[in-house]
């Protein structure tokens, strides 16, 4: 059994650098983080260890710092804290900052704001909040249910797959002929290679795993694109969630993982594959640690 890991995966820049401020922070003060940090239980249960707290509302807020995630809050969100008396830490995602500062320039301009993403998602409040009118879309369904407006400004959640994004600006500007539509590209870059990777990945193998928390956007878009070209794909979280039974009549595994999965997470999910292959007797030669890239 031959196991190949993604080009591009697991953890990027901006969730790694929320996590190793949020480490740092508490280790002079005490730290409540307002929502989930990512989107990852593994990663939120180590970060619990290590004192740091998560609170879904300021009100909740008992230590005097409190740390914005890496999705994203909104001004509202900021000012209550603050309201509050609390320190705020920024520990958003710098792409993520460039989807606000894109989507406020569109009002300025006299855009209606329509919002590509998942309504409930942390990050599309963070980006909504602020706003008097606005639309969130997420299927050609909800594109029809759009009123006219002379002028629509569209940015994604930075987490959507881009060629979905691609089809609902198109299918906006096929409703709205005569309004002016202007797109503005805010999916971030690491979900985009990702999302590029697993396509080259799932097209190579007969089952993929795709590893990342439940609660994981790019994590459940991984899945989705990989069952675009690959019959067989399972979302694990961590390697006991793996089972045996997947690989029968199996000669290529492939691996990916959100934008959250930690390297430590990547690694024992190679490791248990091997050891299956091993116990299952497939080619020594194939089942491998060093992981051969797509």
């Amino acid at each position: 059994m031959k196991i190949i890991r993604a080009e591009h995966l697991g953890m990027c820049f901006g969730v790694r650098d929320a996590i190793a401020l949020a480490v740092d922070a508490a280790r002079h003060e005490p730290l409540t983080v307002l929502g989930d940090l990512v989107h990852n239980e593994t990663v939120l249960t180590e970060l619990r260890v290590q004192g740091i707290r998560f609170q879904r509302r300021p009100e909740e807020v008992a230590t005097r710092n409190v740390m914005v995630t890496a999705h994203g809050a909104s001004d509202h969100a900021r000012n209550q804290a603050r309201t509050r008396g609390l320190n705020v830490i920024e520990a958003t995602c710098p792409l993520v900052h460039l989807a606000h500062r894109a989507l406020a320039k569109l009002v300025m301009e006299g855009f209606h704001p329509v919002i590509i993403g998942k309504r409930d998602h942390v990050e599309v409040r963070g980006l909504t909040e602020d706003l008097i009118a606005f639309e969130v879309v997420l299927s050609a369904e909800a594109v029809t249910k759009l009123s006219e407006r002379p002028r629509f400004g569209v940015v994604a959640q930075t987490t959507q797959p881009i060629e979905r994004v691609r089809e609902l600006v198109q299918l906006v500007r096929e409703r709205f002929p005569a309004s002016e539509v202007r797109f503005v590209d805010t999916v971030c870059q690491p979900t985009k290679q990702r999302q590029n990777a697993a396509v080259e990945l799932a097209q190579q193998c007969d089952v993929v795993i795709v590893i990342g928390g439940a609660h994981s956007n790019n994590t459940h878009e991984l899945v989705a694109t990989s069952h675009r070209y690959c019959a067989r794909v399972h979302h694990v979280q961590t390697a006991e969630d793996v089972l045996a039974e997947w690989f029968v009549r199996t000669q290529t595994v492939g691996i990916t993982a959100g934008t959250s999965t930690p390297d430590s997470i990547i690694d024992e999910v190679e490791r248990h594959l091997v050891a299956l292959a091993t116990r299952n007797e497939f080619s020594p030669s194939a089942a491998r640690l060093e992981p051969h890239r797509a």
